[in-house]
């Protein structure tokens, strides 16, 4: 596998075989300009989803959490006309 240096990155070439309308389609809708960034988008998606589900099944879980104060803006009060 092949690495080369772009400024602080470090980025490996892979070889993918994706379905060429499949990818095309990707483009399409993510607005990506090349391939590779569609596939980035892709798995950037991918990823926040799955982060997503492993918050969601936490929920109501933890039964020694106690209730977190929340600040609130005390709300204006509306002027009466004269």
């Amino acid at each position: 596998m092949e690495m080369y240096v772009d400024g602080s990155f470090v980025h490996m070439k892979k070889t993918l075989h994706i379905d060429d309308e499949l990818l095309a389609e990707a483009r399409q809708v993510s607005g990506a300009a090349t391939d590779t960034e569609a596939v980035r988008l892709g798995l950037e998606a991918l990823l926040r989803r799955a982060a997503y589900e492993r918050l969601r099944a936490l929920r109501g879980t933890e039964p020694a959490a106690k209730e977190v104060p929340r600040r609130r803006e005390k709300r204006a009060r509306k002027r009466r006309a004269a």
